[in-house]
């Protein structure tokens, strides 16, 4: 009996959605969330990654249990394939997980969005920041921007100081690199707290 109603639950987690309103959500808790993700990311340790990201799914965007680490998988393998990549073929081999991330999110969200657009975009953005010496800082702030606006149906122009905190968080990791020390991660989650709450101001 006890696997029946495991089974029915995974099946209804799965089949039933209940979109939520994206608009709320706790920007420092994000803001925390993202540094520790940032950190699993750069010290290789995808299970706590996988675990983090489903935990923001639950937490901030509704996801329901099962699912949360289903989207996990999806934007963590993104990340890690991505990693391992030195070319923009290869980069592009994660376009399917992030149209799969997407998807699940869009499933979740009150406020539909191009998925297939929002997963180019979030791509064109990580590789633009691999290929830095060749892509300024202001052309990442323009994707992150022009993604946020195109999740919400708001002018990008409305997310530049989200995009520019965010930016400069990114700059400050990569300007350490393999050198961060903990005040370092704790500059790096107070630029993110900046950049989720002026996002979570740009969705009111």
């Amino acid at each position: 009996m006890s696997f029946l109603l495991l089974t029915a639950w995974i099946v209804v987690d799965f089949t039933v959605d209940q979109p939520a309103d994206h608009r709320q959500f706790d920007a420092r808790e994000v803001a925390r969330l993202e540094a520790d993700m940032w950190r699993s990311y750069y010290d290789r340790r995808p299970a706590k990654l996988f675990f983090q990201l489903a935990d923001v799914m639950r937490s901030q965007y509704g996801a329901p249990f099962w699912r949360s680490f289903a989207i996990a998988y999806r934007a963590g393998k993104a990340a890690f394939v991505f990693k391992d990549g030195r070319n923009r073929a290869e980069y592009k081999k994660v376009l399917p997980q992030l149209e799969q991330y997407f998807g699940y999110l869009n499933n979740l969200s009150k406020t539909p969005f191009d998925v297939q657009k929002a997963a180019r975009i979030e791509l064109e953005w990580w590789i633009v920041r691999r290929e830095r010496n060749r892509h300024p800082p202001a052309e990442w702030e323009r994707l992150l921007a022009e993604e946020a606006g195109l999740l919400y149906h708001l002018p990008a122009e409305g997310f530049q100081p989200y995009a520019k905190y965010r930016t400069e968080a990114m700059l400050y990791r990569d300007a350490r690199n393999a050198h961060m020390e903990e005040s370092d991660w704790l500059h790096v989650r107070q630029l993110l707290d900046q950049s989720w709450t002026a996002f979570h101001q740009a969705v009111q």
